[in-house]
């Protein structure tokens, strides 16, 4: 199903569509403010397995993160944080930045590699943070693009939707996605590492 939201006012009815597809265990597409993702709930264990196989990865090698709608999730999920890291945190988010830190006793026990770290994503994007907000709880995050797709497919639902639609349940179209993931830094052992340059600036985090 393509389902149509608009990204600065999304409709309440799309939404809902969406949210009642996550908790039944549906994986859907959805827009970020950067690049179109794969998601599903995180409390959804087949549906995570699911997109593992789609992409063909190891859920225990791979680092899925949570994209949540509030710095709240923080504690939910992470081992607490000093306050010069949580001002950085407060700082960049939302926005396009992946933050990891050492996962709590509350993280699901799928997602648990060896180096027990969760990573936490908080959009500057009406609909992600929508869904989340009704479905209750953070959803998974696996960006769409792949090494052996073309990019630009990625930026276009309609085109996601005809290469994804017998192997999602929903995709929606927020408008055009960006190329650009978003930056990953990495504070699971006290200081930060940018393991990953993207759309959000390293100038905001010093």
């Amino acid at each position: 199903m393509l389902i149509p939201i608009h990204p600065k006012n999304p409709n309440p009815r799309g939404i809902a569509t969406t949210v009642e597809c996550l908790k039944d265990g549906g994986i859907i597409v959805y827009p970020t403010d950067t690049v179109y993702t794969l998601g599903c709930d995180i409390y959804q264990p087949k549906s995570v397995e699911r997109i593992a196989h789609l992409k063909n990865i190891n859920i225990k090698k791979q680092n899925f993160s949570f994209v949540c709608s509030s710095l709240s999730h923080l504690s939910d999920f992470s081992l607490p944080i000093n306050r010069s890291t949580y001002k950085i945190v407060r700082r960049a988010l939302p926005g396009p930045y992946t933050f990891i830190f050492k996962a709590n006793s509350s993280v699901p026990n799928l997602f648990k590699s060896k180096k027990k770290t969760v990573g936490i994503r908080m959009p500057n994007h009406k609909i992600p943070i929508e869904l989340v907000n009704k479905l209750g709880n953070p959803i998974v995050s696996s960006s769409v693009h792949d090494d052996d797709i073309i990019k630009e497919y990625s930026t276009d639902a309609s085109l996601i939707y005809e290469r994804l639609k017998n192997v999602v349940d929903i995709v929606i179209d927020g408008g055009m996605g960006k190329l650009t993931p978003s930056t990953v830094v990495d504070f699971s052992n006290g200081e930060m590492q940018i393991v990953r340059e993207g759309l959000g600036p390293i100038d905001n985090l010093l």
